[in-house]
């Protein structure tokens, strides 16, 4: 259920959409992008994408988000705001995959194209979203973890939440992975930290201390990945293969120092630059794809230096 400011947000939008005037020249294309965040170097990444496009197509964008991925009302507040100033279109990245569908309804209605990026909407409204295919990423994470494990063993999940669709489709697609793949390898919990590595630290080491035998661990995100990395650290844990997601400095340092096995790797700056290229598309009445597929890559120690990996890493 929407909460009370979150429904204000969207009463607010409709009164703003009908008659306040534009905030910006006519002849200007604005074109913002509300991220889910701005804490980790995944969304900085996503942004230089995003600045890279602005410029070779001539628009003005602004990128913004909540403090961190718990904040969905504050994430509703900033879309209500950036659709009040009547942009050309609108990017968006999704919190929570139902929270916002009022608000981008009426987008749609006042004819803004909204392209969601990284984390889509469970709706239609959106022309297009740029993504990682999070389920086959994570299914790789799956099969990756079933070869050190050799096949048999006790894993866990620490994942960044059970709202977006990355933290559904990210958890869903190693569990999946693993319940058909994998009869051998039991998941003795799935935990959420929500994307901040001290919370995510903490899980880990419940987790931990809760299954001394642990053979692995998949964290979904950057936060989730590096708790998971300083939860083993800090308690001295052995034998315990961490599989990550994201490229930041601290995993590519994880995986350099032989902390963290492997990791999955999105392409941030293209997800930014396809964002913005497909808004500028959408406002110019071309067809779009539903889903503009950014790609990934598994990264470990043998390849992390490879040509084909550095361009998209972002630490």
């Amino acid at each position: 259920m929407l909460s009370r400011r979150t429904l204000m947000g969207a009463l607010g939008l409709s009164i703003a959409l009908a008659s306040a005037p534009a905030a910006y020249a006519q002849d200007e294309i604005y074109i913002p992008l509300v991220s889910k965040g701005f804490q980790h170097q995944f969304w900085q990444a996503v942004k230089a994408g995003a600045d890279q496009a602005a410029e070779e197509f001539g628009v003005r964008i602004t990128f913004e988000g909540p403090d961190n991925e718990t904040m969905v009302d504050r994430q509703i507040d900033m879309l209500a705001a950036a659709l009040a100033n009547k942009p050309s279109a609108i990017g968006f990245a999704a919190l929570d995959s139902q929270a916002a569908i009022p608000l981008l309804r009426q987008a749609a209605d006042a004819g803004i194209p909204v392209i969601a990026f990284d984390s889509g909407v469970d709706s239609d409204i959106p022309v297009a979203t740029a993504t990682t295919d999070n389920v086959a990423a994570a299914a790789l994470a799956a099969d990756k973890m079933a070869e050190f494990l050799g096949g048999s063993g006790k894993v866990a999940v620490v994942a960044h939440d059970q709202t977006s669709r990355t933290g559904i489709d990210r958890r869903d697609g190693f569990l999946n992975r693993i319940a058909s793949e994998y009869p051998d390898i039991e998941v003795v919990s799935v935990q959420y930290g929500a994307g901040d590595q001290l919370t995510s630290t903490e899980v880990a080491k419940a987790i931990l201390t809760a299954n001394p035998d642990l053979g692995g661990m998949f964290g979904t995100n950057e936060g989730s990945a590096i708790g998971i990395v300083n939860a083993v650290r800090e308690m001295g844990s052995e034998g315990v293969t961490i599989i990550g997601y994201d490229s930041g400095k601290a995993q590519t340092d994880a995986i350099r120092d032989g902390l963290m096995a492997g990791a999955i790797t999105q392409n941030p700056v293209g997800i930014g630059y396809e964002t913005v290229k497909a808004a500028v598309a959408a406002m110019n009445g071309e067809t779009l794809p539903a889903i503009i597929d950014t790609g990934f890559y598994y990264y470990d120690q043998s390849n992390i230096d490879d040509a084909e990996i550095q361009a998209v890493l972002y630490d």
